[in-house]
């Protein structure tokens, strides 16, 4: 099958595995519990990223109960990537989301906090609807640095969101995304950075050969009495650090 053959018929799977979800969340959802909700969010989250053509690798445990997940951000799949190990996540995401077709309707699903980034005041809400769900026992889940990135460095970390585990004194812990495939430590088919639209990325992901989407959860980290800007930092260099150790001990030798 040639390469754009195979893109095609990847993406018609994905669109009618989309539309399978909406059918769920619009018909079903209100009637299923937590956990039966948490087992079609792993399902169906897994299930899209092998019909994209990705397989999952996952080293680490994300620790039982209430938990701030904190994360580098590669691509628009990083959701899905966590769900299918971590379903019970809640995101928070920007709030332009909620303008995509089929997206919205499966994120809104998935309990996620909507960010309006342009308006400075909105994370004050955030913070305070973080803390909430932290305090309830959920599990949140924040990209901190506010955007994506290529996925060979990161970007400064915001703190602000992080205030919500201080005040509630819930464990922080750090996950490091990567996407790989089978000429680059770091694929550059899931950079989702610049003026890249939904469209394009789908196609390259689509196009993309023998990709692994990489998760490494690292140890939890207290945030009781911490400075929020201090714990940036550290989980920062957490991140950066299992990285970069990632991406050296995945690149090729060189000739």
């Amino acid at each position: 099958m040639g390469l754009r053959l195979r893109a095609a018929w990847r993406l018609a799977r994905a669109v009618l595995h989309a539309l399978h979800g909406v059918a769920v969340v619009l018909l079903g959802w209100p009637r299923m519990g937590a956990a039966t909700r948490h087992a079609r969010i792993a399902w169906w989250a897994g299930k899209m990223l092998r019909l994209l053509g990705l397989r999952i690798e996952v080293q680490g445990d994300f620790r039982p109960g209430a938990k701030l997940i904190v994360a580098n951000h590669v691509s628009w799949l990083d959701i899905m990537a966590v769900h299918a190990r971590c379903p019970e996540a809640r995101f928070v995401s920007k709030a332009e989301v909620r303008h995509w077709p089929l997206v919205s309707r499966l994120v809104d699903a998935a309990g996620t906090l909507y960010l309006e980034r342009e308006k400075r005041r909105d994370a004050l809400r955030v913070v305070h609807q973080v803390a909430q769900a932290l305090a309830a026992g959920d599990t949140v889940a924040v990209f901190p640095e506010g955007t994506t990135g290529d996925g060979t460095a990161l970007l400064p970390f915001h703190a602000n969101l992080l205030q919500a585990a201080i005040a509630t004194a819930t464990p922080v812990q750090p996950l490091v995304l990567r996407y790989a495939d089978a000429q680059h430590a770091a694929s550059p088919a899931a950079e989702f950075v610049g003026e890249t639209t939904l469209a394009q990325s789908l196609w390259r992901l689509a196009c993309g050969q023998d990709m692994v989407v990489h998760l490494q959860v690292l140890a939890a980290q207290g945030s009781a009495h911490a400075d929020r800007r201090a714990l940036a930092v550290r989980l920062q260099s957490l991140i950066g650090e299992a990285l970069r150790e990632q991406l050296a001990s995945a690149a090729p030798p060189r000739r």
